[in-house]
């Protein structure tokens, strides 16, 4: 089934994470809060990577509708400079828990 095009938020309940996420890929890819550095990883901590601390451009997570079915995956990363904007790039709205 091709969309091609965002859908509402929980349209997919069989594709809900052990967690309860819902809509990890395939519906828009999503800015995170860590800058991008292509080395960054081969000189990370192991546990939870913060990223640097600045940089030209944002680090995206997951695979939107407009991407490569090969991508549609959570653990899709690619950067893009901050000012872009299209329909198929947005963000999730996330907390820690209690």
């Amino acid at each position: 089934m091709t969309v091609k095009t965002t859908t509402a938020v929980g349209s997919y309940p069989s594709g809900v994470s052990p967690y309860g996420a819902h809509d990890m890929a395939g519906n828009v890819d999503e800015w995170v809060a860590d800058w991008f550095d292509q080395d960054y990883y081969q000189r990370s901590p192991e546990r939870n990577p913060q990223g640097p601390e600045s940089g030209p451009q944002k680090v995206l997570r997951g695979g939107s509708w407009f991407i490569n079915v090969l991508d549609l995956r959570s653990s899709n990363r690619f950067n893009l400079s901050t000012d872009y904007r299209f329909n198929f790039i947005g963000f999730r709205c996330a907390r820690g828990l209690p």
